[in-house]
């Protein structure tokens, strides 16, 4: 499996990446056996239907920040994709911006006007990622309302590849990998492989084994099409009881502490996946930028993190034998 990767930062602030707290919770990550970190982090547009990207000083994590995490991750031979991102201060999930299509005189004025700025954003961070030596680039984040627009995505993907020469991939979301028509101009297919693989809450891995296996099919009738590997750039499940069933999910905070479900998520979907030639590998999402180093902090944890938990033991043995 080519990534045995784990997905780092995303609740990185402006200077958060260069503080010691943030290169020993680093440390904690690359002790996992991870061969690759995806270095996630986001700026902001301020609804949906913007056509503007902003850069926030003091909010967003600078060039600074970048380059002292993905030094650190090259200093310990753990290779790097760059994934900027884009949120809605709205709090609208991305996947919902989007914009009226229009053929006034050959001209699209609402997507043109996005798809410049989020061009001019997303060649930005691909020079960044040329010039630190990062070895791939994840130009997109489940941008489903946009991914209609192929040739906008097309044209784009050509003017990054002017100054990027690493790999690229695309992060769709999970059921929309028939939505991308334009797979064949990234070198691997991204998704958030978020599928649902329980009933209930406390679902054996041998269960979850069997929802996997029908989820596998799926992704090798993609792979087959395009003949592209298929990477689970996002995946994960948080350590409360019934997240298996909707493994996306972070709001309910109310669900009880269950490390035994989140340890069957991680070791069912590598038993299902990790010896499939077409699969590249995946990004669990997420590793903090600063990280808990205490067992009674884990066990009151119920978020996505694993460290201290069932899950990284899973994560850690899979990882060394593959």
């Amino acid at each position: 499996m080519e990534f045995k990767g784990y997905t780092y930062g995303f609740d990185g602030r402006h200077g958060m990446y260069r503080k010691e707290e943030a290169a020993k919770s680093r440390e904690m990550l690359f002790q996992t056996g991870s061969n690759w970190m995806c270095l996630a982090f986001s700026v902001i547009q301020e609804t949906a239907h913007s056509t503007k990207i902003d850069f926030s000083f003091g909010r967003s994590v600078t060039d600074r920040d970048l380059m002292a995490a993905i030094e650190h991750a090259h200093e310990n031979n753990v290779k790097v994709c760059l994934k900027p991102m884009v949120n809605c201060r709205d709090g609208v999930w991305r996947a919902y911006i989007n914009f009226a299509d229009s053929d006034f005189e050959g001209r699209d004025p609402y997507w043109d006007a996005w798809f410049q700025n989020y061009g001019d954003f997303m060649k930005y961070y691909a020079e960044l990622a040329e010039e630190t030596g990062c070895e791939m680039l994840c130009i997109g984040c489940e941008m489903c309302g946009t991914e209609r627009k192929e040739n906008h995505w097309r044209r784009l993907i050509a003017e990054i590849r002017q100054v990027y020469s690493g790999k690229l991939i695309y992060n769709t979301n999970h059921g929309h990998e028939d939505d991308v028509k334009w797979f064949d101009a990234v070198d691997y297919i991204g998704t958030s492989a978020y599928f649902p693989v329980a009933k209930a809450g406390g679902a054996s891995s041998a269960e979850m084994q069997k929802a996997w296996t029908k989820v596998r099919e799926e992704m090798y009738r993609v792979y087959q099409k395009w003949q592209k590997k298929i990477v689970f750039i996002e995946i994960g499940c948080r350590s409360a009881n019934g997240c298996a069933t909707m493994p996306w999910d972070f709001q309910h905070r109310n669900l009880p502490h269950d490390e035994d479900e989140q340890a069957n998520f991680f070791d069912s979907c590598l038993s299902v996946f990790a010896k499939e030639e077409w699969f590249g590998g995946m990004f669990w999402w997420d590793w903090s930028t600063y990280i808990y180093d205490d067992k009674e902090t884990a066990t009151k944890d119920n978020g996505f993190n694993i460290h201290l938990k069932k899950a990284e033991d899973v994560l850690k043995e899979w990882y060394a034998r593959l």
